[in-house]
């Protein structure tokens, strides 16, 4: 089925093309909003355990005051406890979960010799938390500290688990009911589950209704990269696929922003969910992919849709045909169904995750595939929430975070257009894996250093990141192809779940979560240069044309199309 004939005469990205990637990439900044939005829901402020009655005065260290909350913004439990005076004569000195009582103090000094009752801080007691910063998060709201403190951290585990879950469901159902369906039924989702979650009353609810929301999330973001790719030739696949993790890095950018300017969750919540509502008005009238109508055999629509964008581009419809775009057998049996003369060979067998596996060379290259995903979202998402820790302003650094992924993706495209898939991606995984070794050696009084060595290695690890989508759409064929980025996606999640847990191994040793993406980014690195190259390749439509991607061509084929960059794969077979 020679379905990229459609863009050389019809247009690689012309005005139906431009309009329908900018509306759909437009709805994947909520993708990067929802993913990263946690880093300010789950902010905890400093606090200290409640004392009993009203307090008069207070003591930390040199600072002195009348209330909790002129001293709160200097506390540091590594420092020691807070001293406060109640109006009843008592004193206390506050933790964080933990209050001690002084039994007969002779003066209110921060330092005294006497004897002390200490109990822990439990349901039963209230916190203070310092407001300067966060005024509300659900942190303060539901207590989250203490022993409570690991449910505020499966917070983003848990959205990923979501988001891991609703890759491989949404993958597999877009390859059984089409892309069109799913974008409108997830964005819609979006809008609805990103609201509904300001307005939970309780921890759980919120984790149950933030679950489906990654699930959606997921959903959308797995299916845009196919339906664009799809809906796009070859000549600027490349850049069209890359930057849609342009628009997530958006996203990323408008967290950090909203975070700095709202500081109550509720209201921050609310308002990144609906910044692309305007997206809800016109996805309705989204086509469905030629190439998924082809690959069903549903000429009549394929047609149809041809001379729209035919005649959207300027052109006169019914140029192409689509009984045209197929293959001389496939014309030739169409024909006879339609005489009556024949009848259809079988029904559609219906296709699974194992079909990624139908051979050794699929399953090999199924699994490195699998692998860069995995490295690339650990990475990614260890250098994103470990922003908020290197030091300096927190939404500075956050902010940056996502502004390195725009030259990342300028210089992917670049590269992956002259030295192939392949090569860019081995590159920027070593790259991102010296950053990790040398981000280890820093020492911890040179903020800036580390600062700069980990955004280099946020944006190496986005051009692995980002190239993976398209990579893994041109090495499988039209009929597994959202089934692959789908469980590809999946195995992203698994990473995105561990980073978390990742990040929390620098409680162990400050720099045990780079050194572990540090050797895993180099292991992959190599593992990459045995992928076949598919640059120049039109995208294969059956596993017959996906598996012989990267053998060696006769001199025929080889010279077939030697400006489409076919030369590059002889080279690398030999």
């Amino acid at each position: 089925m020679s379905v990229d004939r459609i863009f050389d005469e019809l247009g690689h990205f012309k005005r139906f093309q431009a309009c329908l990637y900018f509306a759909a990439v437009f709805q994947a900044i909520a993708c990067g909003i929802h993913y990263l939005a946690s880093v300010f829901l789950v902010e905890r402020p400093s606090f200290v355990c409640a004392p009993p009655g009203n307090i008069t005065d207070v003591l930390y260290g040199n600072y002195t005051g009348a209330s909790l909350e002129e001293v709160l913004p200097f506390f540091k439990p590594a420092n020691g406890p807070v001293v406060v005076r109640t109006a009843e004569g008592e004193q206390w000195e506050l933790s964080t979960c933990q209050r001690t009582q002084r039994i007969n103090p002779t003066d209110f000094t921060y330092e005294q010799l006497i004897n002390r009752t200490t109990e822990k801080c439990d349901g039963n007691y209230h916190y203070v938390y310092d407001h300067s910063e966060v005024y509300q998060s659900i942190v303060t709201d539901w207590d989250l500290v203490c022993d409570r403190e690991w449910l505020a951290k499966l917070c983003q585990p848990t959205f990923m688990i979501g988001v891991l879950v609703g890759a491989l469901v949404f993958g597999d159902i877009a390859d059984r009911v089409g892309r069109r369906r799913i974008l409108m039924i997830t964005s819609l989702c979006q809008f609805v589950f990103g609201v509904s979650v300001a307005f939970t009353g309780n921890y759980y609810l919120f984790m149950v209704i933030r679950f489906l929301l990654a699930m959606v999330s997921s959903g959308y973001l797995v299916v845009v990269f196919v339906y664009v790719t799809e809906f796009t030739g070859n000549k600027v696949r490349t850049w069209t696929s890359m930057h849609v993790h342009a628009a997530f890095a958006v996203g990323v950018m408008m967290v950090a922003i909203s975070g700095y300017l709202v500081r109550t969750w509720r209201s921050y919540q609310i308002i990144l969910s609906t910044c692309t509502s305007p997206f809800l008005f016109f996805c309705w009238k989204f086509p469905e992919t030629p190439f998924y109508l082809m690959a069903k055999g549903r000429l009549q629509e394929t047609q149809v849709l041809l001379d729209s964008i035919a005649r959207f581009n300027g052109l006169e419809p019914g140029r192409l045909r689509a009984e045209n775009l197929l293959e001389p057998e496939e014309a030739l049996l169409e024909k006879e169904v339609t005489a009556g003369v024949a009848q259809p060979v079988e029904p559609e067998r219906k296709l699974s995750i194992l079909d990624l596996f139908g051979t050794w060379r699929m399953a090999w290259r199924t699994v490195t595939v699998w692998a860069v995903w995995f490295i690339g979202s650990l990475g990614y998402y260890v250098f994103s929430l470990g922003s908020v820790n290197l030091g300096g302003n927190q939404y500075i650094n956050l902010f940056l975070a996502g502004a390195v992924e725009f030259p990342s993706y300028l210089i992917g495209c670049y590269a992956m257009d002259r030295v192939g898939r392949k090569r860019t991606c081995a590159t920027a995984l070593l790259l991102a894996g010296t950053a990790c070794m040398l981000i280890i050696v820093v020492p911890n009084d040179i903020e800036v250093l580390a600062i700069i060595l980990s955004m280099t290695g946020k944006f190496a690890i986005a051009i692995a990141f980002g190239l993976i989508y398209l990579y893994t759409c041109e090495l499988y064929p039209t009929i597994i192809r959202s089934l692959a980025v789908g469980s590809g996606s999946m195995m992203c999640r698994v990473g995105s779940v561990v980073a978390p847990f990742c990040v929390y191994l620098a409680d162990i040793w400050q720099y045990l979560p780079q050194l572990i993406v540090g050797i895993l980014a180099f292991i992959i690195g190599v593992l990459t240069l045995w992928l076949p190259e598919t640059l120049g390749e039109p995208l294969s439509s059956t596993m017959e044309e996906a598996e012989a991607l990267g053998r060696k061509k006769s001199p025929e084929e080889g010279n077939k199309d030697p400006e489409e960059g076919l030369e590059i794969n002889l080279n690398q077979s030999n």
